[in-house]
């Protein structure tokens, strides 16, 4: 049987954490920034836990991190 490959994509969009939960970055922050608040802009820089229900999707995806 050959070895599972990572998907890239999803290599570079998600990290895991110690307790074997996935952090991911916020969308709605490259570009058109001139309209949104500063408070709005600083509030999206920071990161969030992925929800469960897409928790075993990314799992499939990164099978070896």
């Amino acid at each position: 049987m050959s070895k599972l490959k990572t998907h890239r994509g999803a290599a570079k969009r998600f990290r895991k954490t110690g307790s074997g939960k996935f952090k991911r970055s916020q969308a709605f922050t490259s570009h058109i920034l001139t309209k949104k608040s500063t408070k709005r802009k600083r509030q999206l820089r920071s990161t969030l836990m992925i929800c469960k229900a897409d928790h075993m999707s990314v799992r499939k995806l990164l099978p070896n991190l």
